[in-house]
């Protein structure tokens, strides 16, 4: 749904508060933080989706991944898990249940997760996800208000996943084409996580429904600052450029724009496909860093070291609120 109408929803609810509560209502973090002693985190978080791929295997492992991705973004690691699933059940077949359920089974293991039950409805379209736990430790923990001025901004994974998805669902993308986004999708953010750990960093979100531009947004209204991205540094799969163009564009996307357009400075000549590419609607996207300048060695040698790929997009700087976007 539209990140507007969500909001304006989440308002109207009572706030929960609680001494130990690390995240309390009205501020937007990827998963609730506990914390249960001087030194440890309990993180919670759940997400499920409709396919974004044909194979149901492959289609849980994605579910797996994005799920997770929420307990690394917070600098912890996942422990328990519960499936979340609705499934036709009149009209497709059990085994693609199973096999939905055995792509979440063996990401989970992936991850070093144990999933120990779940819940599943009959409905219309096959959905899958997970309700997470996670641990972290109290001097690790990652947040969006972790960011500030003069932070180099990272990102793990090329974007453009929303973009390219539409176009296969629609025939105007090959599998051979939409394959390396499905490999990036399934693949776990946890050597991401690991390599901001080991670089001492403090804040971090994971790029995912409200796209680059919308997670950026909060990570600048959380932390009270502004960013500056290059555009020309963005990494995104080959074609999406080419897909935005032919207005292969989810739903998402577009809400995504209208979010983020009011607090956007762009260069000229900078197109409307341009702002959608970067505000496109993520499944499993990478880790967005805020990296202070003292820690970017430290990080780069991290990331070398586990053959993490990262790249270098912009910086933080300290105009609350704003995100300029430069050639």
């Amino acid at each position: 749904m539209s990140p507007l109408d969500l909001a304006e929803v989440l308002r109207q609810l009572p706030p929960m508060t609680d001494p130990n509560l690390l995240t309390p209502s009205g501020h937007v973090e990827d998963a609730a933080a506990y914390l249960l002693d001087a030194e440890r985190v309990l993180l919670f978080t759940a997400d499920y989706f409709t396919p974004v791929v044909d194979d149901p295997y492959v289609f849980g492992q994605i579910a797996a991944a994005n799920a997770f991705s929420d307990v690394y973004a917070m600098g912890g690691r996942p422990k328990l898990a519960l499936n979340l699933m609705s499934f036709p059940s009149r009209t497709h077949r059990i085994d693609e249940m199973l096999r939905i359920l055995k792509g979440g089974a063996d990401k989970a293991l992936e991850a070093g997760c144990l999933i120990v039950g779940g819940h599943t409805v009959d409905d219309a379209e096959p959905k899958y996800g997970l309700a997470v736990i996670g641990e972290a430790r109290v001097e690790n923990l990652l947040k969006k208000g972790g960011a500030r001025p003069g932070d180099r901004i990272a990102l793990t994974k090329p974007l453009g996943t929303g973009i390219l998805a539409t176009a296969y669902k629609g025939g105007d993308l090959s599998e051979s084409e939409y394959a390396p986004a499905v490999d990036s999708m399934r693949t776990l953010n946890d050597g991401a996580s690991e390599c901001a750990l080991q670089s001492g960093l403090q804040g971090a979100t994971d790029v995912t429904g409200f796209g680059l531009l919308g997670h950026l947004l909060e990570m600048c209204r959380e932390a009270e600052v502004g960013a500056e991205i290059r555009f020309s540094a963005l990494p995104f799969f080959d074609g999406v450029e080419r897909q935005a163009v032919d207005q292969n564009v989810p739903g998402g996307t577009y809400a995504n724009r209208d979010l983020v357009l009011p607090h956007v400075d762009s260069p000229p000549g900078f197109q409307d496909h341009h702002l959608l590419m970067a505000a496109d609607a993520q499944t499993s996207g990478g880790l967005l860093l805020a990296v202070p300048p003292g820690a970017a060695e430290r990080f780069e040698k991290a990331c070398r070291s586990r053959n993490q790929r990262f790249w270098w997009i912009g910086a933080f700087r300290s105009a609350p609120c704003r995100i300029q976007i430069v050639p």
